[in-house]
């Protein structure tokens, strides 16, 4: 259908693996017009599970996009994967819609996955809606009610609720009569009102004055609207993607109560960098300059590359010219795509608050902002928060003559996952992939074979250590090379000194009486910085530490830039080595979720990696562990756990921070370490 952007409702389905977010992306679709049946996960033949690797798996590994109509609306759905492992694609999806409807099973309860993506959501200031699937497989719908409520807060209230044994559904919003599974529909359409009147003044005093009969429908609609806005209300929908119970009357609440890309909080755009950035407001005016932002990078092999963008402001259309970020050259808009899963259906435009697709623009990547003015320049959304990639493996093509072909594979794979980087080691020579998880990896290698046809070798990488300093010392060293004609002189007096943890690397010139002319102290500088990239203590990159050249020597004909960097370099490495330096581990925030039984075992094994224990929960049979742990002691731990658990455990970690090794740990690393040291 045509459709204006107060007709389009952008929503994600995120949450827990196994909730059946798959199977309700599915009846969706299905229940809108979209497909002629629903697809089976079993069966393979879903719309976002098409990847190889996923329908073998049986799991979503990648967010899947499509729409739909539904009574005048236009629905953009997607589904996001609920491992916490490719939780890269889900955040960025994120970013596109107003909406994230975060799915609960009810017969499983309110698991690690489901808290996790609303407290993304919430942090991004999405409007949050709670979808219970499975009403009809037993599980104890008022129970897990009172779950929500008390995990995510009073807020969370139902909108509709389970009657029949959880064979349909009845509206407690638009409704007060009639019975449900969960008592009498009045008493629930009485709190909702409450919850929904108090968040605007003239409403509450309209409904105090004449009642719930004297509120106008664009009353309620507006302060229902203001609530999902502010988070005062978490609305609750209760479903079988299944059977189809609940279904279509989410698409009706999605009609009646979602909102529509110009009613939800404005996206974070801003213009400029540093100091001078400021923010801007995209306002969703079809006929304003185009600002677009990709949100996905898909490489399909036979369309090519394929940017999936949200429009923000303006009109997309076909045969149009953009440009990508501050590109001076644009591109043509050849073809204009709205995604069906693998399907690509071509369409004239796409309009503020749609989302659609662009083929073959080489320069596209991953949070690209498409516009079609230079008055546009230097316009981004601000930086989004992901997990850091700690898992990493160190890998090489299995057959020779392979290796360009691998370099390409991966660059692909990296520009469609944000939490998925590729790195070159100099130091070893060594191409690492990292990831969030052993898993995380094991797919893309995966995907390697299947998509690309190349297949690899891989061992563990050396663990990203870094150095610092803990005092403050100085460094000197005169460099005197002659050889004949034209030699090379340069000294060099420095100070180092620690910074707070994570504060990085500051470089200060004090150098009075051109000492060292003022040409050669980006040489000094770039000496430094190679010594930083290098290491001094065990050969990995240094950190938080401030350095200042005060002093030195030059010569008025042997002086060259060779000579300062090489002076600048040493003089650094010899200060570090006064300063007391520190080797750096990287420590994760670790959270483990397995049976109540297990929990000594867990904790037993935990306390052997050099863990801190958090702090621990239960629920439902499962005992959840938060600890913190240095990553060096998380090699194998999937399958200690695997064992442990009798393969009823799972896990995730987030970077957290760096710290120092125990000193023997150090002793062992700088031990390592020297021979090269002398070889230099």
């Amino acid at each position: 259908m045509a459709y204006s952007t107060e007709q389009i409702r952008n929503v994600a389905l995120a949450g827990h693996p196994g909730a059946g977010k798959t199977t309700l992306f599915e009846a969706l679709l299905h229940a809108g017009g979209a497909i002629q049946a629903a697809g089976s996960i079993e069966r393979g033949t879903t719309v976002s599970d098409f990847d190889a690797v996923e329908k073998q798996r049986g799991h979503s590994l990648d967010v899947g996009i499509a729409s739909t109509d539904h009574d005048g609306i236009h629905v953009n759905l997607i589904d996001t994967p609920g491992y916490p492992d490719f939780r890269g694609p889900a955040l960025a999806s994120l970013a596109a819609v107003e909406t994230v409807a975060i799915v609960v099973a009810c017969d499983a309860g309110v698991e690690y996955g489901a808290r996790r993506m609303m407290e993304y959501a919430k942090g991004r200031k999405l409007c949050r809606a709670i979808v219970v699937n499975k009403i009809d497989h037993g599980g104890d719908c008022g129970a897990l009610l009172d779950e929500l409520r008390e995990t995510f807060g009073p807020e969370c209230l139902p909108i509709n609720l389970p009657a029949n044994g959880g064979t349909s559904v009845i509206d407690c919003f638009g409704s007060n009569t009639g019975d449900s599974d969960l008592g009498a529909v009045a008493d629930w359409h009485q709190k909702i009102i409450d919850q929904v009147v108090e968040i605007n003044e003239t409403v509450m005093e309209h409904y105090l004055d004449l009642g719930e009969d004297g509120l106008s429908g664009d009353e309620l609609h507006d302060a229902f609207e203001q609530c999902l806005r502010e988070g005062h209300l978490v609305p609750v929908l209760f479903c079988s993607a299944r059977s189809g119970a609940g279904v279509r009357e989410l698409l009706d609440v999605a009609e009646r109560l979602f909102p529509h890309p110009g009613e939800a909080n404005p996206p974070a755009f801003i213009k400029g960098s540093g100091a001078d950035a400021q923010p801007i407001e995209a306002k969703p005016d079809p006929n304003a300059h185009v600002i677009a932002d990709v949100f996905k990078i898909i490489n399909d092999p036979f369309v090519g590359k394929l940017g999936v963008f949200r429009v923000y402001q303006g009109t997309v259309k076909k045969d149009t010219q953009l440009f990508v970020d501050d590109g001076k050259k644009p591109f043509r808009v050849g073809h204009l795509f709205k995604l069906r899963g693998k399907e690509h259906v071509e369409v004239e435009q796409a309009i503020p608050g749609d989302i659609a697709a662009i083929a073959k623009v080489d320069e596209l990547h991953f949070d690209a902002v498409l516009h079609d003015s230079h008055d546009e320049d230097q316009i981004h959304l601000a930086p989004l928060e992901f997990p850091k990639p700690m898992f990493g493996l160190a890998v090489d093509a299995a057959s020779k003559g392979h290796e360009q072909k691998l370099a390409t594979a991966l660059h692909k794979l990296s520009e469609e996952d944000p939490c998925f980087q590729v790195e070159h080691s100099t130091e070893t020579n060594e191409t690492i992939v990292r990831g969030l998880s052993d898993l995380h990896l094991r797919i893309n290698l995966d995907r390697l074979k299947e998509r690309y046809g190349v297949e690899v070798k891989s061992h563990p990488p050396r663990i990203a250590y870094r150095e610092t300093v803990s005092a403050r010392a100085e460094g000197h060293h005169r460099h005197k090379k002659q050889t004949g004609g034209a030699g090379q002189f340069g000294e060099v007096f420095l100070r180092i000194e620690p910074l707070d943890r994570g504060t990085g690397f500051e470089f200060a010139d004090e150098v009075k009486g051109g000492t060292i002319p003022g040409q050669f102290i980006p040489a000094v500088e770039k000496g430094v910085r190679q010594a930083l990239a290098a290491g001094a203590l065990a050969g990995y990159p240094l950190q938080d530490v401030r350095v200042t050249v005060y002093d030195g020597k030059h010569h008025p004909v042997d002086s060259k830039e060779v000579a300062f960097v090489t002076a600048g370099k040493r003089a650094f490495v010899d200060a570090v080595l006064k300063a007391k330096p520190q080797v750096l581990e990287p420590i994760v925030d670790l959270e483990v979720v397995a049976p109540e039984p297990n929990m000594g075992d867990v904790s037993g094994n935990l306390a052997g990696k050099r863990a801190r224990i958090l702090g621990t929960d239960s629920a439902r049979g499962e005992v959840i562990v938060k600890a913190q742990v240095p990553l060096s002691e998380l090699e194998g731990f999937a399958a200690e756990l695997k064992s442990i658990t009798a393969g009823r455990g799972r896990y995730s970690m987030d970077f957290s921070h760096y710290e120092p090794v125990p000193s023997n740990v150090q002793q062992k690393l700088a031990e390592s370490f020297k021979p090269k040291v002398e070889e230099d």
